[in-house]
């Protein structure tokens, strides 16, 4: 890989360990990059695996083709300057070589999804994946390890499944991982428990309805907000709207962006 790639991972990885919060507006496609990019403030981009197969006409949980999911990264990446994290979702079947994919078209980071498998072999997943960042020379890598303990939750006590998100997460960071993503609608004291565990600017959480304020989890010492695929979702309801307002007899708003 290229010196210019280790670099920007190199200011990823800086990004989560900062005391001040990173967020990343998940985007799906060139022109949301653009968009997202430009605008002040903005210090990397995420990619939204769900927003992707969706624009592509895929239901969300590996149904997209890898090499559709990689290229659509691909262009991403060349579109912007600005480091590039991509969702990989559970690894679509060989994680390693994902991983290495990803790292060919010009990423420095990535979801990858434990789905709840067997701890032990969720960890040696992340482990592998490591040993692989380190032998393509971005070692700075930023592997965002989620798990799914609350977006899996079924019926067992709340109590459970944080100590469940605790257990695995500190199985990710030991096995080498450099952040947590643990998405789910957590509350103060849950993300305070899951910063105390695995310490200040490890833990990635998701923006949603009912979530705490941004300043109040950079107060509790989160990492990285991220928000899937409520971007796209976003966008989707303004397309709906001015749609509704046609019909109404409306037209466009005044206050639109122009094109990049």
């Amino acid at each position: 890989m290229t010196d210019a790639q280790a670099t920007l991972a190199s200011d990823l990885l800086r990004l989560h360990r900062d005391p001040e919060l990173l967020t990343v507006v998940n985007v799906w496609d060139v022109i949301s990059a653009k968009v997202v990019s430009d605008i002040s403030g903005t210090k990397a981009l995420a990619t939204a695996s769900h927003s992707i197969a969706a624009s592509r006409g895929y239901q969300d949980g590996e149904n997209i083709p890898v090499e559709e999911m990689i290229e659509e990264v691909r262009r991403i990446a060349a579109a912007t300057s600005r480091p590039v994290t991509a969702d990989l979702e559970g690894g679509y079947g060989d994680a390693v070589e994902t991983i290495r994919k990803a790292i060919g078209v010009g990423v420095v980071g990535a979801n990858l999804e434990d789905r709840m498998k067997p701890l032990v072999e969720a960890a040696a997943q992340v482990e592998a994946v490591m040993a692989t960042v380190e032998a393509e020379g971005i070692p700075d890598f930023v592997l965002n390890a989620r798990t799914d303990a609350f977006i899996r939750a079924g019926d067992r006590t709340p109590a459970d499944v944080l100590a469940d998100a605790v257990e695995r997460g500190r199985a990710f960071l030991d096995a080498g991982a450099p952040a947590v993503f643990v998405p789910g609608i957590l509350d103060e004291v849950q993300i305070a428990t899951l910063v105390d565990a695995f310490g200040p600017q490890r833990l990635t959480t998701i923006g949603l309805p009912g979530t705490p304020p941004l300043a109040r989890q950079a107060e509790l010492g989160v990492a990285r907000v991220s928000f899937g695929p409520m971007s796209q979702r976003v966008a989707l309801t303004a397309l709906a709207r001015l749609v509704e307002a046609v019909h109404e007899g409306g037209g466009v708003p005044e206050d639109m962006r122009p094109l990049n």
